[in-house]
């Protein structure tokens, strides 16, 4: 377990970044300290309970890395039933959904992710260059205050300390690299789209809206992922008010 204090004054919310062996957890809490939150690397349940918002990142494959994070499944369940944010990245994002073509390959059974939106991950169709890899427009089907602000409206990109801003990313580019995507049972939980020879979720999020995920990385994806990063510690504080 480690803490990384945020280099700002004051912290806007603390979040926890869940470590289960998995993802680039440092550039994610850097992003984060960027934009406003006080960041704890650590796997420790306590800590997720404590948290505003809980972040569960991810580099990798599916079967992989529900197999790593399979000791904190029911605590991270909790994290989503008390209504705690809860922000998948990447293959965190794919471990939101129910299953995934990547975990039954090779006469393998299938492996189950934490089910709090239900679907699965699918491969890109065959033919299409994978990994999708490198920047990619992002289209808004939906309002969510990731992609919008907690007060849904348009700001400056960066405050005067040099921290992000949050507001809405709608036709903005996000930095992609994945060869599955989510397909959510229930369109509606689809929030954005991008087209790779077709369009395929890039953010979704539960019913409830704590739960939610970008399949794109924000930490890379400069401005756009600092805002929405923000918009992320936005959620947080507003839910510990």
């Amino acid at each position: 377990m480690s803490t990384v204090s945020s280099d700002q004054t004051q912290s806007l919310a603390s979040v926890v970044v869940v470590d289960y062996g998995l993802g680039n957890l440092r550039s994610v809490t850097r992003g984060l300290e960027r934009a406003g939150a006080d960041v704890e690397i650590t796997d420790d349940p306590a800590a997720f309970e404590a948290a505003d918002g809980v972040v569960l990142p991810g580099v990798g494959a599916f079967r992989e890395g529900v197999e790593n994070a399979d000791p904190l499944r029911d605590d991270l369940l909790e994290v989503a039933e008390n209504g705690t944010p809860l922000f998948g990245i990447c293959l965190g994002m794919q471990m939101l959904l129910t299953t995934s073509e990547e975990g039954d390959n090779d006469g393998e059974s299938a492996v189950q992710g934490l089910d709090l939106i239900p679907g699965t991950n699918v491969r890109f169709d065959e033919g299409q260059k994978v990994p999708h890899m490198g920047w990619n427009r992002l289209e808004i089907e939906r309002d969510h205050p990731l992609v919008e602000g907690v007060d849904s409206v348009a700001s400056e990109t960066q405050r005067d300390d040099g921290s992000a801003e949050g507001g809405p990313v709608d036709g903005e580019y996000a930095y992609f690299v994945h060869s599955y995507y989510a397909v959510p049972d229930d369109e509606d939980a689809t929030v954005a789209t991008t087209d790779y020879e077709r369009a395929f979720p890039s953010i979704v999020a539960n019913e409830a809206g704590n739960v939610f995920g970008t399949q794109f990385h924000p930490e890379k994806s400069g401005e756009t992922g600092l805002r929405i990063l923000r918009n992320f510690v936005e959620i947080c504080a507003a839910e510990e008010e």
